[in-house]
């Protein structure tokens, strides 16, 4: 949504945001491979803006100082305050900003905000995780607090209140560990809201061959370290489910031996799944690390005994792989490693909320960039699919986990909209976006794509064609990066990536039609 604001507040809105310079290289996107896939036009039209980590910290600082002015323009009250979390400077010349907002000191969850300048200055709109005025009678709670909890305003349901925020840690019953966030109203005691903080999905690699490995000469050996992606590190946890274990090393520089009964295997395929994953971001979205700073994430494997799962947690901002029920069957399959890795990603960009059809759109962004690396690695061992997880066996049958041509095939993910979608597992509301990418990118009916075999159908029977896939996974990573909000819906998903369409190939382009069709296609209308 993209709330009117009266003249001179845009006007003044319009003169804090062109304060903010971040520059641009231009580059040229590189097409994957395979059926589907599509190049930039000759006009740049889906040419992406680049911003190197010392240009967005230059960005950010900028954008802070000038924060106080903004949120003046906005016409934010005088207890509100913006907290800058990222500056985007597009390859238009648009200046995307997006804020976290405080009262009287205070987080606002579901307060968060972006702005958006165009080139010539002239703002072009607000989107807001909520249009209510954020204001509390008191910031005195009635109820005593707990010793963990903190003090909050709770804006994410369209009524501000005084709130606390507690964190509760424990184990799933999958034996994930569990980072519970449990908002009460700081008044009344009722639970406002909760969501799980832990995202899940569920050398010689074992998944995709014989593969070549960024490491670093050390003391006595060889390490898991990768000096040309951000550092990235590799760590075996020995079965424990604490820390960080022990980073892996190797005498001679050759890793794993293929087989899930080898050790620094399952640490070959978490390190080239990572690397593969930073040059996707890289060299197809312009985007310097999953925070777009230039820093790695870690890897950790072997975590626990028998855990049949793999796991983003962003307070150490880390990927995490449990070893199958066998103990011999790592999770770390590449779109596997690019699913958790886009956990990371949504975090540091729209922060959806992990419950309800935010938390669909959550998880199916980690299984939109995760089939999207693994179409980019171009693995003859491992080839691009539109099946999750197809190649770690987590139903011990030779099924995927998830299908992204038509999600119910799985049993429980949802092919269309309805009202009672945002109530499913986000692991099954995801459905809804995968469906939508995959007819975005590939169209519906029967076809082969690979060697694999799909039929998509549409909600109310009509035919979508195809724009490819990079041209769709621009238009998602756009949308996501620069329009979405923590409390996105499948609605809001459909308004962003519109706008998103319309920034890289034009108001009458044809992919922007084929964004429309796509959403009438799985009932978003």
């Amino acid at each position: 949504m993209t709330p009117h604001m009266n003249t001179r507040r845009a006007a003044a809105l319009t003169a804090v945001a062109a304060m903010v310079v971040v520059g641009v290289q231009t580059g040229t996107a590189t097409a994957g491979t395979g059926t589907g896939d599509s190049t930039a036009s000759s006009s740049g039209a889906t040419t992406l803006g680049v911003n190197t980590a010392t240009q967005r910290t230059t960005a950010l600082r900028t954008a802070q100082s000038d924060a106080p002015a903004a949120a003046e323009a906005l016409g934010l009250g005088s207890q509100e305050k913006l907290i800058v979390r990222d500056v985007i400077k597009d390859a238009h010349g648009t200046v995307h900003t997006r804020y976290e907002r405080t009262y009287a000191g205070l987080p606002v969850l579901g307060g968060d905000l972006v702005t958006h300048t165009a080139a010539d200055g002239k703002s072009k709109g607000v989107d807001k995780a909520t249009d209510a005025r954020i204001s509390v009678p008191s910031t005195q709670p009635k109820l005593k607090a707990a010793a963990s909890a903190r003090k909050v305003v709770w804006a994410g349901d369209g009524k501000p209140a005084l709130a606390f925020e507690t964190v509760r840690e424990g184990v799933q019953k999958d034996g994930t560990p569990s980072r519970l966030h449990i908002i009460t109203d700081a008044t009344t005691g009722k639970k406002l809201h909760s969501f799980e903080a832990i995202e899940t999905g569920t050398g010689n690699s074992q998944y995709s061959g014989q593969v070549t490995l960024s490491t670093t000469k050390g003391g006595s050996g060889f390490e898991l370290t990768d000096g040309d992606r951000g550092g990235h590190k590799t760590y075996d946890l020995g079965q424990g489910q604490t820390g960080t274990g022990d980073l892996v090393t190797d005498a001679d520089d050759t890793w794993g031996d293929g087989t899930g009964g080898d050790r620094q295997t399952a640490a070959v395929d978490a390190h080239y799944g990572a690397a593969t994953t930073w040059d996707f971001y890289k060299n197809e979205l312009g985007r310097d690390g999953i925070a777009g700073n230039g820093k790695a994430a870690y890897s950790r494997v072997h975590f626990g005994t028998g855990y049949v799962n793999a796991f983003w947690d962003d307070s150490c901002f880390c990927m995490t792989y449990g070893d199958g029920a066998d103990d011999k069957s790592a999770l770390t399959a590449i779109d596997v490693a690019g699913h958790e890795m886009s956990h990371g990603l949504t975090a540091a960009t729209a922060n959806l909320d992990y419950s309800g059809e935010s938390g669909g759109l959550n998880e199916a962004t980690s299984d939109i960039f995760g089939t999207s690396v693994e179409f980019f690695a171009d693995n003859t061992t491992d080839p691009g699919d539109y099946l999750i997880g197809e190649k770690i066996d987590i139903n011990g049958d030779g099924t995927p986990l998830r299908y992204m041509d038509k999600p119910s095939k799985d049993g429980g993910s949802a092919d269309y909209w309805d009202a009672g979608v945002g109530d499913l597992d986000v692991h099954y509301s995801s459905g809804v976006a995968n469906h939508f990418f995959y007819l975005l990118a590939e169209g519906s009916g029967a076809k082969t794509i690979g060697g694999v075999d799909y039929d998509s159908p549409t909600s109310d029977g009509s035919t979508v064609t195809g724009i490819g896939r990079q041209k769709a996974y621009q238009i998602w990573y756009k949308a996501l990066s620069v329009y979405m909000t923590s409390s996105t819906d499948y609605a809001g998903a459909r308004d962003a990536t519109e706008k998103a369409a319309t920034d890289l190939f034009g108001a009458d382009s044809a992919e922007l039609a084929a964004v429309g069709a796509a959403w009438n296609g799985v009932n978003v209308k």
